[in-house]
């Protein structure tokens, strides 16, 4: 079996799409499938079960699937490793955050350096306005996103850092001066939207409160800096994180804790077909030191 029919079967096991695997690879979708039938013939049995709107795995193909792909990593690392001696140069990872707390993470960043004499670890601004599109090009190799993340073709690996969900608004805004404050309080308020996909903005900021009144939408924003004007002037609410207090701190905007928010769990992500021997061990560091509680 060729290593580029190798990498389409391992490519169509996850993303269950001709068309989508085709588009991934810069291949046609003809000659996925004639990749597929090849390896179909070869092996006497169907790898996939397909018709016009469906495709899935058979036993088989889940059973190839699972011994073929940390075969194909090993090899890939390899074939790296080699590039980057043969270059002269040192590993580099790229780490995306669509948290800006960086500083609060040094004893993770400082744990895999160690393990990592000689990489140079890089961090990026994801955003939170479609914050796997980084990963998808190639642009980072991990990411920093809260939870839940559930897209087919990325790990959700471990948890780094726990904290608590606030709401943020203008210094004169009817709430500014509670203790605590309710999701069921957001029914009467308008919130920003921005943040895709949906299920992931929901579980930060629901569409309707606990009682079911629905939350009002306002303006779109794709990153913190375009709320700020907009919260300092009671526009709009949001929910947000805690470590905002810190690296936020502004006279404009007061923090406000939703005592029925559940706690926030922010989680490794990288694409699953591009995991390298890198992507492993930051994620092992992360294992060993533990989650940061925020």
């Amino acid at each position: 079996m060729e290593l580029r029919d190798i990498e389409i079967f391992l490519t169509l096991a996850e993303e269950l799409h001709f068309g989508r695997t085709a588009e991934r690879l810069h291949v046609t979708p003809a000659r996925v499938s004639q990749a597929i039938k090849k390896q179909e013939r070869r092996i006497g049995a169907a790898l996939f079960e397909r018709d016009n709107r469906h495709v899935a795995l058979t036993p088989i193909g889940r059973q190839l699937f699972e011994d073929l792909l940390p075969m194909y990593r090993g090899l890939r690392d390899s074939i790296e490793r080699a590039a980057l001696t043969a270059r002269g140069t040192t590993n580099t990872l790229v780490l995306g955050m669509v948290n800006e707390n960086p500083q609060d993470l040094r004893p993770l960043f400082d744990s895999f350096r160690s393990r990592r004499p000689g990489c140079d670890l890089q961090l990026r601004y994801a955003g939170f306005a479609d914050p796997f599109r980084l990963l998808r090009s190639g642009d980072i190799d991990l990411l920093i996103a809260w939870l839940p993340v559930k897209e087919p073709d990325l790990t959700v690996g471990p948890v780094v850092c726990t904290e608590p969900v606030v709401l943020v608004v203008g210094p004169g805004h009817r709430l500014a001066g509670r203790e605590s404050v309710s999701y069921e309080d957001l029914g009467d308020e308008t919130v920003f939207g921005g943040a895709k996909p949906d299920y992931w903005r929901n579980w930060l900021v629901p569409t309707h409160t606990p009682s079911g009144r629905p939350i009002r939408i306002g303006r779109i924003v794709t990153n913190s800096a375009e709320m700020i004007p907009l919260v300092a002037n009671g526009e709009a609410v949001s929910p947000c994180f805690a470590h905002s207090i810190r690296y936020y701190a502004r006279p404009d905007h007061v923090y406000v804790p939703i005592r029925d928010a559940p706690l926030a769990h922010w989680a490794l992500i990288w694409r699953t077909s591009t995991e390298t021997s890198l992507i492993r061990e930051f994620a092992e560091a992360a294992r060993d030191l533990g989650v940061i509680a925020l």
